[in-house]
């Protein structure tokens, strides 16, 4: 027999078998995550259900629970009697998720010069000379991760995580709408020129600076994503 816990939820094996069906469901959702931002499946294009279960070894349940939790990040469209669809992400929609992108980071950026660690502070400086090293050779398979990482240590250095999971859910719907905005007009070199000053900010832990240098950061990488013809794929 199972017993309430203090809380009021259930303990013992039924309260187990919720824990494993949680984690079973997020771990598929990240993986068809993955498999929609790699480009397996086109904008638009139909996701099928007992594919997805077969190629990741599970239940149609998990699947099926993803698409819900993916729905709600809009990463994907539930059509009623249709199916499943990646969402499509027009360039109206992308420069939408970029001012918004802007505000949050902007934020971000503000609440870490409140509280920056001087590790947090060298790992960023770590980032940002590998940055310089690589767009020197304007090679965007090696910048991207940098550049994730690079953004990801300040937003997830905040320590808040809802702020957090909405960045990253703007991110996935932007790397939706690809390009090669990095490439075009000395991306690299204005991208790199924003991240110096971001960090000057943050290591004179000047909240006002920090925010206008991060706000303006995406607003400047919208702008070149949306001048090249192209969208964005590195999402500077």
């Amino acid at each position: 027999m199972d017993h309430a816990s203090p809380l009021g939820g259930p303990t013992g094996p039924n309260a187990l078998e919720v824990l494993r069906t949680s984690s079973m469901s997020r771990v598929v959702q990240g993986e068809i995550e993955k498999i929609i931002l790699s480009g397996v499946y086109g904008p638009g294009e139909k996701l099928n259900e007992k594919a997805l279960a077969d190629r990741l070894g599970v239940s149609r349940g998990p699947v099926r629970e993803a698409f819900q939790a993916l729905n709600a990040r809009g990463l994907v469209e539930m059509i009623p009697n249709r199916g499943v669809f990646v969402q499509q992400i027009t360039r109206h929609d992308a420069v939408a998720i970029y001012d918004v992108r802007a505000g949050l980071f902007g934020t971000a950026c503000r609440l870490l010069a409140e509280r920056i660690t001087a590790d947090q502070m060298a790992n960023l400086k770590v980032l940002l000379a590998q940055m310089d090293a690589v767009g020197a050779r304007r090679d965007l398979e090696a910048y991207f991760p940098l550049n994730l990482a690079f953004h990801t240590a300040i937003v997830g250095g905040v320590g808040n995580r809802y702020l957090a999971d909405a960045y990253s859910a703007l991110v996935s719907r932007l790397q939706l709408f690809r390009a090669r905005g990095l490439v075009h007009g000395g991306g690299f070199e204005s991208s790199n020129i924003e991240h110096r000053a971001i960090v000057a900010a943050l290591d004179a832990r000047a909240p006002l600076g920090a925010f206008e240098a991060g706000y303006a950061h995406v607003q400047s990488g919208k702008h070149r994503v949306m001048s090249s013809g192209d969208g964005p794929e590195a999402q500077i």
